[in-house]
């Protein structure tokens, strides 16, 4: 049995999953299935976020101004996995700057170390570095070809 070629079927399959495929080279089908699971990732974490800060036990008190923040991300996001807007991109971005933000005001938990600190300071640029890619995705997307040229 040759596990690498289900691997890459299920886990790098180019039209799938086309995270390592340049932007010029997309095509609609591989745009959309990248604006897709970024946008479902999205709308999923920052769901959570916005019925958990409404919550007292939230790590900083409840708070009306995350959530109501964090349900429009979930909004935009929605609308960016329907529409491949370039400006819902644009406020889907604006994601990772505002945990930052929210991180520099707030502070990180007193149980957090070092390491943590620094894992999730990456997690967050990585995120905002991801979310620059989907802006120029869905810029280009409407001049994007409708398939592949193999297929």
């Amino acid at each position: 049995m040759s596990w690498d070629k289900h691997l890459k079927k299920y886990v790098w399959d180019d039209a799938k999953t086309p995270y390592f495929v340049h932007v010029a080279k997309l095509n609609k089908v591989q745009a959309g299935n990248e604006i897709f699971v970024y946008a479902v990732f999205l709308a999923v974490l920052f769901a959570v976020i916005s019925v958990v800060s409404l919550s007292e036990n939230a790590p900083q008190g409840r708070s009306y101004a995350v959530s109501f923040y964090a349900f429009s991300l979930v909004c935009c996001s929605i609308l960016l996995g329907m529409t491949k807007h370039s400006y819902a991109a644009y406020f889907c971005t604006s994601a990772p700057l505002a945990a930052l933000l929210y991180f520099l005001v707030e502070g990180f938990s007193s149980r957090l170390g070092m390491i943590d600190k620094i894992l999730l300071f990456a997690l967050i640029f990585t995120i905002f570095l991801y979310s620059l890619r989907v802006i120029t995705i869905a810029k280009t997307y409407d001049r994007m070809p409708d398939s592949s040229k193999e297929e």
